[in-house]
């Protein structure tokens, strides 16, 4: 075999041919083969002197100790039969595995192998704790825009059942209040479709399904704030084994009990196809115990520290967003990272240059990075990572629903309360709805403040989400660049669309060099911002099927 050249003969190329996309190019993609054997084998691979079809064949197809056929199915269809010899081979090659994987001595190798998960019937509360785990996971979750929530299984709303709760003398409160938000949401849909189509008529141009569309998607905007955080969603999450350690570990450590329950089951199937990757997070592991300790530990000081330091101090009173935190200097320090990849200049010396610079040429730097960029999907050089900014929000349960997913980013939220007031959409206000929605919202609030006090974070499962939140995030430059054009688009729930305008306008204000950067931040508002995206969606199917 010559270097960088790999001969195969006819059977092997035929067994290759199962597993990569390719057996001569020096691009390809592995296909058909376990993320437990993916991960091992590109952990083999870096200190290898074989190439990844090489190694495949001569470590594991034909190896003996891996179990590989057990695992992979000899057979384009698995039946049950196979399914169960491929658990029992993982289970069987696991010490191999484990050995290649804890031979390498670095967590990084957990990246090189990953799965999708589905999580089923969990409360929003429990979505938002599962999105909190950022780095090396890809969260979808059903959505409130699309979707109606008025739907019963067996007589029943879908709401998460509280265990705590329920063996608490505030089980039937807890049920009624639940039961009556659902109820309100439900009885103005009706209501609230017709007033938005007597004030959005369908123009004669536009189709019927995207009117449809743009109407529900509307009038579900408006009434998701009645939902309880209680509300049962679904969950898909693409993530790799590292990322899924590091999330179960955390589950386990929650003091909810339902996010516990999610952590064990996660670890159960995840254990059927990483369970190399996966294995420390088991609740009898030496390091899922030494995490919870300290989970424990930290917690529990910190309580006792905010309970003597943080008495008496002011809150934010209203809704909104206010910039706390920043840099006077991030404009030199962006620019004199924009101009180092194009130089041998230090970093400190391009800093204090840029100090000298006139106000033009500073400009004439800056602008280089947006001057040419044609819509918000040219991403922005990493140079504007050296500017950050520290924001503190005050606002629904929906808008951070929908901005906390966004990862680049460091956030952390309080608890969710009902003490700082609910938005009420305008859409409502001075109708016949007003009152219903009004009085839903008082409702809760008193069985909220009720069981609160003896069980803070279980109340949390009865606030319905219009009810605001205290949260921060702290952003560079080029991530919050990307929220707000993202979330200021028309299509967007108006109250995040506020919020990404806000952030926009208070950056630019204190630095307003700086404008350049939110050239497509949309600061226009919208009454049915969704219809036009509907009808490019309506467009793009027409063609599709030409």
């Amino acid at each position: 075999m010559s270097e960088g050249y790999e001969e195969f003969t006819d059977s092997q190329i035929k067994i290759l041919q199962r597993y990569v996309t390719h057996t001569t190019n020096n691009v390809f993609c592995l296909r058909n083969l376990p993320e437990v054997i993916k991960g091992a084998l590109f952990s083999r691979y870096s200190r290898s002197s074989l190439g990844l079809r090489s190694l495949l064949l001569k470590d594991f197809i034909l190896n003996e100790e891996t179990a590989f056929v057990e695992i992979t199915g000899a057979r384009e269809d698995l039946d049950q039969e196979q399914v169960e010899d491929q658990i029992i081979g993982i289970k069987k090659a696991q010490n191999f595995y484990d050995r290649i994987l804890d031979g390498y001595g670095d967590d990084s190798i957990g990246e090189l192998g990953g799965g999708h998960l589905a999580i089923e019937n969990i409360s929003m509360i429990s979505a938002k704790i599962i999105e909190d785990a950022r780095i090396g996971g890809s969260p979808l979750e059903k959505s409130t825009r699309y979707i109606y929530f008025d739907q019963k299984i067996d007589g029943k709303y879908l709401f998460y059942r509280e265990p705590i709760l329920l063996a608490s003398a505030f089980r039937e409160t807890y049920l009624q209040t639940c039961n009556s938000l659902f109820e309100t949401y439900s009885s103005l849909i009706p209501p609230l479709m017709d007033q938005m189509e007597k004030k959005f008529p369908k123009e004669h141009d536009v189709s019927k399904v995207a009117y449809a569309a743009a109407l529900r998607a509307k009038v579900l905007d408006c009434l998701r704030g009645l939902l309880p955080v209680s509300t049962l969603t679904n969950m898909g999450i693409y993530g790799n084994g590292r990322f899924f350690e590091c999330l179960i570990q955390k589950l386990n450590s929650h003091n909810l009990a339902e996010v516990q329950d999610i952590g064990k089951k996660s670890f159960q199937e995840l254990n059927k196809i990483l369970p190399s990757f996966v294995r420390r997070a088991d609740l009898n592991h030496k390091y899922q115990l030494s995490f919870s300790q300290f989970r424990d530990q930290m917690g529990n000081t910190l309580k006792l520290l905010a309970s003597r330091h943080c008495v008496g101090l002011d809150k934010m009173e209203h809704a909104g967003v206010r910039l706390i935190g920043y840099e006077e200097e991030a404009p030199i320090k962006v620019a004199a990272a924009l101009l180092f990849e194009y130089c041998h200049a230090g970093l400190f010396e391009l800093q204090e240059r840029c100090k000298n610079l006139s106000e033009e040429e500073l400009n004439r730097i800056l602008d280089s990075s947006s001057n040419f960029r044609e819509n918000r999907r040219h991403k922005s050089p990493r140079a504007l990572e050296h500017a950050t900014f520290t924001f503190e929000i005050v606002a629904d349960f929906g808008v951070y629903r929908d901005l906390q997913r966004h990862r680049i980013l460091t956030q952390e939220r309080q608890l969710i309360t009902c003490d700082f007031g609910y938005f009420i959409p305008h859409e409502i206000l001075d109708t016949e709805m007003e009152k219903p929605y009004r009085e839903a919202m008082e409702r809760a609030k008193k069985v909220y403040d009720t069981i609160a006090e003896e069980f803070s974070e279980e109340a949390q499962y009865v606030a319905p989400m219009a009810f605001n939140m205290h949260w921060y995030f702290h952003v560079n430059l080029r991530s919050l660049q990307w929220l707000c054009e993202l979330r200021s688009a028309p299509a967007g729930h108006s109250t995040y669309r506020f919020i990404a305008q806000e952030m926009a306008k208070q950056v630019c204000h204190v630095l307003p060099i700086f404008f350049f950067f939110f050239k497509f931040v949309d600061y226009e508002g919208y009454e049915l911002g969704r219809l036009d995206q509907e009808i490019r969606i309506i467009e793009k199917k027409k063609k599709a099927t030409r």
